[in-house]
């Protein structure tokens, strides 16, 4: 072979070495990016569209209007964060929708089309991926969609019926001719203040919460409602239960705020459900995760609640529930479960019942944790005004 050929089948084999480096090269980058996908990208794109149907759907109960719920998702209110309908509750709290204002919006769009549209965009940004791998189309099914379509347009006029004419005796009435009436309907581009009715009047809600007062303290037996002079509702509660009745009432009122769905008595029932939930449930947890320890819960006037005996200190860090100590259990339902007050604290009402609840007897670093967590909770608020 000559020189020149050698030459020229060492420069091709180089060629076809680089070459094949370069795929090889590509195709790991292929491969990872087929790994992101199915590991990180897909999964979570699924569950941001099932968070944005599932929001969907839950505003369309909770507003009542199908129409109001794609309002939201249309103007970029539903994002699929898992964090929707509260934060759209929130930002529409002590607002008042006008009734009806929904029934006139026509959308640019509905929640198919829109969702078609982020399918495209998404599974375009893996168009290689996808066609080296023949991966597995991304979404939600189509039986959820189908389910979220939105109502159509209908028309945008009306036909208004007239009224035939009459005669009684010689009196003859005349008949109104049918009207053709053009539906004012409203588009997505309007501001959602457009929507607001005005605001509700503060002695109503006043008197809807002294309502609920007087029904959670007269039904659960906290004491009696009474009017005085000056037409105030005042309650006596009796000392015992007057933890109880404040924590119940707070929690009758959140229920109340939040769920206008429920009436009164529904928002009672529900509060005292989570009352027990939050400030009784958790010692008895920790009851059943000891052995031969009876809980005893406070009485509202001693406030001796007891776990075992009273002379018996059980450590707070090292006994254990489950996988964490009972000091890692109390302070977490403290931080995260407890009924918050609109500053981000734990509502007064609801830590004096449930600190009630803690027995005397579990000690953290030699001092009761009843007394520690008092002295924590007290600080809490006195520090917000420094």
């Amino acid at each position: 072979m000559s020189a020149f050929r050698g030459i020229l089948t060492g420069y091709g084999m180089a060629a076809i070495k680089n070459k094949e480096a370069k795929d090889n090269a590509k195709m790991e980058v292929v491969k990872a990016a087929g790994l992101d996908y199915h590991t990180n990208q897909l999964p979570t794109h699924k569950k941001m569209e099932a968070n944005r149907a599932q929001a969907y759907t839950q505003l369309t109960k909770i507003l009542g209007s199908e129409e109001a719920a794609d309002y939201f998702d249309a103007n970029g209110f539903i994002t699929g964060d898992g964090k929707d309908v509260e934060r759209i509750t929130a930002m529409l709290e002590d607002k008042q929708i006008k009734p009806g204002a929904f029934k006139d919006y026509v959308p640019t769009s509905n929640y198919s089309d829109r969702y078609n549209q982020r399918q495209t965009d998404f599974e375009s940004r893996f168009d290689v991926v996808k066609k080296t791998f023949d991966m597995q189309g991304s979404g939600i099914g189509p039986s959820t969609i189908n389910g979220l379509l939105t109502k159509p347009e209908g028309d945008l006029t009306r036909t208004i019926e007239g009224e035939p004419g009459s005669q009684v005796g010689p009196v003859v009435t005349e008949g109104t001719p049918d009207r053709v009436e053009t539906v004012d309907r409203t588009t997505s581009s309007l501001p959602i203040s457009a929507f607001y009715g005005a605001k509700p009047d503060e002695r109503g809600v006043e008197t809807k919460f002294e309502n609920i007062k007087k029904n959670v303290v007269e039904s659960y037996g906290y004491g009696e409602s009474y009017t005085t002079q000056d037409g105030r509702l005042e309650f006596r509660l009796s000392g015992a239960k007057r933890n109880e009745a404040n924590a119940h009432v707070a929690l009758a009122e959140n229920f109340s705020k939040n769920r206008p769905d429920i009436n009164q008595i529904e928002a009672a029932t529900l509060a005292k459900q989570e009352l027990d939930r939050q400030v009784l449930t958790p010692y008895k947890i920790i009851e059943s995760s000891l052995k031969d320890m009876k809980y005893l819960p406070g009485d509202g006037q001693s406030g001796k609640a007891v776990l075992g005996s009273v002379g018996q200190n059980i450590d707070a860090t090292t006994t254990m529930v489950g996988n964490v100590s009972i000091y890692e259990f109390i302070t977490d339902i403290y931080n995260n479960d407890l009924l918050q007050d609109g500053a981000g604290n734990v509502n007064k009402a609801v830590f004096d019942k449930f600190v009630e609840n803690l027995p005397v007897n579990i000690m953290y670093e030699g001092e009761s944790l009843k007394s520690v967590l008092q002295d924590a909770h007290a600080m809490q608020y006195f520090n917000r005004f420094q």
